[in-house]
């Protein structure tokens, strides 16, 4: 039942931890083209202008991978219960 539990917190902060390193990086709408006033030609925005790392999979890959040993240790978690009951 340890495993099962660890599994899931991990799986919990490795999504977080994702979420908050994309979200950190930048607003998601508009990546390529800002919108710009009409009277000065300046940005609208305080974004900076071009294309960033928003969504990178490279970037994310530390929380992807703590999910996924969470993910590990649910099923060896189950495994285990599953040994032990029958």
């Amino acid at each position: 039942m340890a495993l099962v539990v660890m599994g899931a917190l991990l799986i919990i902060v490795g999504i977080v931890m994702a979420a908050v390193r994309t979200a950190g990086r930048g607003r998601l709408s508009q990546p390529k083209t800002q919108a710009t006033g009409q009277a000065t030609g300046q940005p609208t925005t305080l974004e900076p202008t071009g294309e960033g790392r928003r969504l990178s999979l490279k970037a994310d890959l530390l929380g992807l991978g703590i999910a996924a040993l969470g993910a590990v240790l649910i099923f060896a978690g189950a495994l285990m219960n599953g040994a032990t009951a029958g």
